[in-house]
């Protein structure tokens, strides 16, 4: 059985979070200029089940060949 590892290391996944972050805040103000408004509580909840996901999927060991 292969050593389980992480899809991503601990400094990759900090940084994609941190993009995420940024995108999701700037994402919201792109909406705004469109005329489309986003709520803090919205976006909040947005960023919560799109970090949960990616942190999930992240901590997920992979699948070898071995492993089927």
């Amino acid at each position: 059985m292969a050593a389980e590892q992480m899809r991503l290391s601990p400094a990759k996944l900090l940084i994609v979070v941190a993009f995420g972050i940024v995108i999701l805040v700037e994402l919201r103000t792109v909406l705004a200029f469109f005329g489309i408004e986003v709520s803090v509580q919205t976006a909040l909840i947005i960023g919560l089940v799109v970090i949960s996901a990616l942190v999930l999927w992240a901590i997920t060991p992979l699948l070898t060949s071995d492993d089927l």
